[in-house]
């Protein structure tokens, strides 16, 4: 049977009704955040994490993101040092994760830290924080997406994929910022970018006045959500940093940038015909999925710069491309 959707635009409150009751009965639903739409489920009950792992064919030993109501809530689940608070207090609410100690007392159950003694919180915008709030309880919340496919960043996205899983798809429209949190884990004086995001790393380091430190290759181990290699991937094979377009590939560019041969290309798609990175991180999982849509085995995707919201746009497009398990 397919999923109930309800738009919150014109029905908030049979919105937050329905989301609430579906969440009491351990059942999973896909919501709106700021970032891309999230398969949230009671982050304290056993079974409806597992029911988060099953419709997404996720691995259980990658972590859910718990998504709070506000800071209060936070607390209650996890223990703030100093320089995360100061984070949390800026950015809060919004597309950053932070990486804390989870508290003994939390009733956040081990599923949904993969069993660490760390667990990822965040606090969303808008209608999101408001469903958390009206439960109650935090939310685990992935991205409403069958692992390692495109995240998706409409009601309509969620629908195609796991519409046939879920009792439940609440429409907020399209997600604005496009891209997941950016994720830090704080240690001490240190600083760590687990996974780039909707929050330019800039920001943060400009807050903290000190560098952020990055990931040197591979993670050795898996701390937070997003970390591995292959994710993110359209079913076509992607090629990055492309300055010609083969014939029968489907071009994404960026800034109307030129590419030898793109006249060949089966179809061209831009990111941000204007250059904005800020409109380029919103559209970049839809148009893989466009570009995907055309039927190309592959896709190449132009050079688009590394700075700013560039950083999390090449760092989903790098684990798009990245090999898989066949």
């Amino acid at each position: 049977m397919a999923a109930t959707i309800i738009s919150i635009r014109s029905e908030l409150e049979r919105a937050l009704e329905e989301g609430v009751a579906r969440l009491a009965e351990g059942l999973p639903i896909a919501l709106p955040t700021e970032t891309v739409y999230g398969l949230a489920a009671d982050a304290t009950n056993p079974k409806a994490v597992t029911a988060i792992y099953e419709t997404k064919g996720r691995p259980q030993f990658n972590p859910l993101i718990c998504h709070m109501a506000d800071l209060s809530m936070a607390k209650d689940h996890a223990t703030f040092d100093p320089i995360s608070e100061k984070l949390a207090r800026a950015f809060w609410p919004g597309p950053l994760t932070l990486v804390l100690p989870l508290r003994d007392i939390s009733p956040i159950h081990p599923l949904a830290t993969a069993g660490l003694d760390s667990v990822g919180v965040r606090v969303p915008k808008g209608f999101a924080g408001e469903l958390i709030a009206a439960f109650g309880k935090p939310l685990a919340a992935p991205s409403a997406n069958t692992s390692g496919k495109i995240s998706p960043t409409s009601a309509e996205h969620v629908a195609e994929d796991l519409g046939d899983k879920l009792s439940l798809i609440l429409d907020g429209g399209l997600a604005p910022v496009g891209v997941e949190s950016t994720i830090i884990r704080v240690e001490g004086e240190r600083v760590r970018l687990l996974r780039p995001g909707g929050i330019a790393a800039e920001e943060i380091e400009a807050l903290l006045g000190h560098p952020v430190e990055r990931q040197e290759g591979p993670a050795p181990t898996i701390e937070a959500p997003g970390m591995l290699a292959s994710h993110y991937a359209p079913g076509a094979f992607v090629r990055l940093n492309a300055v010609d377009a083969q014939a029968g590939e489907a071009l994404i560019r960026f800034a109307g940038q030129p590419v030898t041969g793109s006249d060949k290309a089966h179809a061209v798609f831009d990111l941000s015909p204007e250059g904005d990175l800020a409109e380029a991180a919103a559209n970049l999982f839809g148009l893989l999925k466009q570009a995907d849509a055309t039927g190309v085995d592959k896709i190449a995707v132009g050079p688009v710069p590394d700075h700013g919201l560039g950083e999390a746009i090449n760092d989903r497009l790098m684990r798009a491309a990245a090999p898989r398990d066949t």
